[in-house]
């Protein structure tokens, strides 16, 4: 059933678009921020397990560039991130957010010591973990399952790209079908996830990231990031980039990119982000993403400026 348009834009608070603030003021009446922790995982796709290299764009911080120090014990950790987000939020709650690599791939002993020091600190309200779908056998999902039941539990997990020719350009190293299917076990068991999208990737057209949105928005997921590709020094996919395989996306083509996908998206899903972010020194492009906060006004004033929101053009069928 096609969402009605005849009630004017829908509103999440002063947003067109289902926001992570917004859930999380509804869910606990607060401010509430990620503490992004770095507890020292590597991933199968870098250490020969699964595959080597990793996924082309990952950095050597396994996407935690702004998690902790791992020279530092998970609680320092948490105690210095908290504290420097503090200064902009003193009554905030915090969700623990295992950011850095792969933080399912370890012995469920190994998981429920790190997850449960996170649990115990002041004022943690839930967990985020980060994951591979290739790496959550079922006595993981069983340590899931049980953390769902007592805390705020979400599961996200890299998509990335519905298109499989993408896939082994950015050496993901697992197909479309398992993602699905780890998403079908996380949810029999009533764990929500989020799935990560980038848009920006080798030899992709709009249609196909666009392609990618339209299928997240039919997947049993609840929540979505998407990515803005961010080109870092270091990283495999510079070779891709030297060979001329890849292109940067303009701000202007991006924006319309997102809220062409907001517009599919169903309206109960939750936009954990629009955009990312990488560190200036190691980013090489597009350098318009460094000016983070125009690229969020422009949602925002595109939404407005088609008269649109998230979910006006979602279709359960």
């Amino acid at each position: 059933m096609q969402a009605t348009e005849s009630t004017g834009p829908r509103l999440w608070g002063d947003k067109r678009f289902h926001t992570w603030n917004y859930e999380m003021r509804r869910q606990f009446g607060t401010k509430v921020f990620k503490v992004m922790l770095d507890a020292g995982f590597t991933c199968p796709n870098r250490d020969g397990t699964i595959a080597t290299g990793g996924c082309t764009f990952c950095s050597a911080r396994g996407s935690g560039d702004f998690a902790g120090s791992r020279r530092d014990d998970l609680v320092t950790q948490f105690n210095k991130i908290r504290d420097l987000q503090h200064q902009k939020w003193p009554e905030a709650q915090y969700i623990g957010y295992f950011q850095a690599y792969t933080n399912t791939y370890a012995p469920v002993e190994e998981l429920r010591e790190y997850y449960e020091a996170i649990l115990q600190q002041p004022g943690v309200v839930g967990l985020s973990i980060a994951t591979r779908p290739d790496c959550l056998p079922d006595d993981v999902i069983d340590y899931l399952a049980e953390l769902n039941e007592r805390t705020y539990l979400w599961v996200e997990m890299g998509l990335q790209t519905v298109h499989e020719r993408t896939s082994e350009l950015i050496n993901r190293a697992h197909d479309t079908a398992c993602y699905l299917d780890a998403v079908a076990k996380l949810r029999a068991r009533g764990i929500r996830v989020c799935a990560h999208i980038i848009y920006g990737l080798p030899q992709e057209t709009h249609e196909m990231m666009l392609e990618t949105g339209r299928q997240v928005a039919h997947m049993d997921v609840q929540g979505i990031k998407i990515h803005l590709l961010h080109l870092m020094r270091k990283t495999p996919m510079v070779k891709q980039y030297e060979a001329g395989l890849l292109q940067f996306l303009e701000k202007d083509e991006y924006v319309s990119l997102v809220v062409d996908t907001l517009e599919l998206l169903p309206p109960d899903m939750i936009v954990h982000r629009l955009t990312g972010d990488a560190p200036r020194d190691l980013l090489i492009g597009p350098m318009w993403s460094l000016k983070k906060w125009e690229v969020l006004n422009a949602f925002d004033q595109e939404l407005v400026r088609r008269d649109t929101w998230q979910g006006k053009k979602w279709t359960s069928a």
